[in-house]
C-alpha cells in the first residue's frame, strides 16, 4: 500500500492544461478548414491553377448573368411584329 503513494506524488505535474472554449472552438475550425481544404485538393497536382480555373469560370458566368439581365434575356433577339 506504501508504494503506490510515491508515484502519485508527481501526477500534478503530468495535468494537461484544457484551453478555454473558445481557443479549443477556433483551434477545432482551423483543423477542419485544413481539412476540407486537403479533401478539395486531394489528387490535384497544382491547386493553384484549379482555383484559378475555378475563379475565371465564376467571372465568365457573372458576367453571362449581367449581359442576358441587361439584354433583355433574348441574347439580343427582338421580335418583330408586322
Amino acid at each position: 500500500m506504501g508504494m503506490c503513494l510515491p508515484c502519485l506524488g508527481g501526477a500534478a505535474d503530468d495535468v494537461v492544461v484544457t484551453p478555454d472554449p473558445e481557443t479549443r472552438r477556433r483551434q477545432l475550425a482551423e483543423a477542419a478548414e485544413k481539412r476540407q481544404k486537403e479533401t478539395t485538393y486531394r489528387g490535384v497536382k497544382n491547386p493553384e491553377a484549379v482555383e484559378r480555373k475555378r475563379k475565371k469560370q465564376e467571372e465568365i458566368e457573372k458576367q453571362a448573368m449581367t449581359t442576358s439581365v441587361s439584354g433583355g434575356g433574348g441574347g439580343g433577339l427582338k421580335w418583330q411584329v408586322g
